[in-house]
């Protein structure tokens, strides 16, 4: 089975999207599927949409009522497969905004399969790129990626921000055997460099595939904080 874990806030354009892009991919699998909307509190028609297509597809919607962040966003949705999955089952964490490109899923499964614990898609591997970036996003996260590998090197990982990873779900119970709750604490956008940081430090193996990111693709606005993250990153 393969687990897509969706955290959504306020994202009525470029949702639909996404799921229709997803759906053919893993209708052409071998593997059974299932998508998870994590709707953060979302202001908008994000819900609608996704309780729409949860019409057509396997789809569950876990809603938060207040917008609480994309890390508590990503610690419901886990929290949720861990106890759902089998050890041997997949969880394919995308963002919502349509950057991201589904048809690495397939690439994802096939490194969890060879003995990979976490697949990041990542700008950085060679064939990477990222389309539709603004400078100061860019110099941001490679700043950031930089920064965390010089104090937390991980075998494997150039990219620790990319919110595009695949999981083996064993490793995702053990994460909440050995942290519970605390497994993600951070509110914003760094709880993707937690994340992996926990992870290796249970001994969780590592691999990357190249990702283009399609930020063009995406059609609302940024959800981030720039000054809020980069202060968060610097703690």
């Amino acid at each position: 089975m393969i687990y897509i874990l969706l955290p959504a806030y306020n994202e009525e354009r470029d949702l639909p999207a996404l799921l229709e892009r997803i759906q053919p991919v893993i209708q052409s699998s071998a593997l059974d599927w299932h998508v998870i909307v994590v709707n953060d509190g979302s202001r908008d028609r994000t819900g609608e949409i996704a309780r729409q297509y949860a019409e057509a597809m396997p789809l569950t919607i876990l809603d938060h009522g207040v917008n609480k962040g994309l890390g508590a966003a990503m610690l419901t949705g886990l929290e949720y497969v861990s106890r759902t999955a089998r050890a041997e089952d997949i969880v394919v964490a995308m963002d919502a905004d349509n950057t991201h490109d589904p048809a690495l899923i397939e690439m994802m499964a096939a490194q969890i399969g060879a003995g990979s614990d976490v697949v990041i898609a990542s700008r950085y591997q060679k064939g990477g790129e990222e389309l539709g970036l603004s400078t100061v996003r860019k110099i941001l996260s490679r700043g950031a990626s930089a920064l965390l590998r010089f104090f937390f090197p991980i075998q494997g990982a150039l990219d620790y921000t990319c919110g595009y990873r695949a999981y083996k779900a064993a490793v995702l119970q053990r994460a909440f055997r050995a942290f519970g709750p605390h497994f993600v604490t951070e509110r914003g956008f760094t709880c993707m460099a937690e994340i992996l940081i926990r992870l290796n430090q249970i001994g969780a193996r590592v691999s990357e595939v190249p990702l283009i990111l399609r930020y063009d693709f995406k059609s609302g606005p940024s959800k981030m904080k720039f000054a809020r993250t980069i202060w968060r990153y610097m703690l």
